[in-house]
């Protein structure tokens, strides 16, 4: 198996912090564009796709400022996260998407994203 290479993504979403926290780290929001269903059960979250779920353990939240899940049989090192920032100077906020891939599925993983952050972008009213 190949060594996953950690990446990030940008997106300025014109919204406010507490709506789009609101959508990475609850279950109902989280299902609104990220998976068709989410369940949680203590740190673990179900994400359920057509006929496949994949569980990740929460590992970090700071309210209104980032959220750290890690998939189920994935290495210590390796995680999702995601953090909102607001720009210093035009007060804009931009989510932070951080990942892992294969150098070989990088540019399918990043597209994948992208894909996902349009289906936030129409949940959030964008």
């Amino acid at each position: 198996m190949s060594e996953k290479i950690k990446y990030q993504l940008e997106y300025d979403l014109k919204c406010s912090t507490k709506v789009l926290f609101a959508r990475l780290s609850t279950p109902s929001g989280l299902s609104e564009w990220f998976a068709d269903d989410v369940n949680l059960r203590g740190d673990i979250y179900t994400f359920i796709w057509d006929d496949s779920e994949e569980k990740a353990a929460l590992l970090n939240v700071k309210e209104n400022k980032h959220v750290r899940f890690r998939w189920d049989g994935e290495d210590e090192e390796t995680y999702f996260e995601f953090r909102i920032e607001i720009h210093e100077l035009t007060g804009d906020l931009a989510l932070i998407v951080t990942d892992f891939a294969e150098k070989d599925e990088q540019e399918s993983a990043i597209e994948l994203w992208n894909s996902q952050i349009d289906n936030l972008k129409r949940a959030i009213g964008l």
